[in-house]
């Protein structure tokens, strides 16, 4: 999911629907989970611990804004009738502006569970003008934009990616005396 810094908010209905859609970080988490595969309202509630009523809320919700499709219903094990729903991808193409907190949200509950050797990060701090900055952004954009396109690797584990590019409010060190 990309984050626009530059946009402004929508004014259309649909978009403002959309928007409001992916302020929820259960719902992001949704279609996480429905990313690469089909899965059930229950299902979902069952992943992610909460109430089937209120998941069923949070997928509609998802359906309605074209981010999440129903796939052909199936039988479960009881014979009871199941709509499993798939992500359709709008998501990363749907710019967010102001919205960069619910994303990190979303990023710290996705590794609530993960051994601290499965996660590996990286941290640096840059000095750029705004014409590298720019170049920057656009350079993990399109890297981002590559790896999206390619279809799932059929024999590949899903991975998640996180990134954040922010001015760090570090203060500068102060000028030395006689200067």
């Amino acid at each position: 999911m990309r984050v626009g810094s530059e946009m402004r908010p929508p004014t259309d209905p649909a978009d403002e629907a959309r928007l409001r859609a992916l302020s929820s970080p259960l719902r992001l988490r949704v279609l996480r989970l429905c990313a690469f595969e089909s899965r059930t309202n229950k299902e979902l509630a069952e992943l992610l611990g909460v109430n089937p009523g209120t998941m069923l809320h949070h997928v509609r919700t998802l359906a309605q804004t074209g981010f999440l499709a129903a796939q052909p219903q199936r039988v479960g094990a009881q014979g009871a009738r199941e709509v499993p729903y798939r992500a359709t991808g709008l998501s990363w193409r749907t710019p967010m502006p102001h919205r960069s907190r619910v994303l990190v949200e979303v990023f710290l509950q996705q590794i609530e569970g993960v051994e601290p050797e499965e996660l590996d990060t990286a941290w640096l701090g840059l000095k750029l003008n705004a014409e590298h900055k720019a170049e920057l952004q656009q350079r993990l954009v399109d890297l981002l934009e590559e790896f999206k396109e390619r279809e799932p690797d059929p024999d590949g584990e899903p991975y998640s990616l996180f990134t954040a590019l922010h001015p760090d409010l570090n203060p500068p060190a102060p000028s030395p005396p006689g200067r």
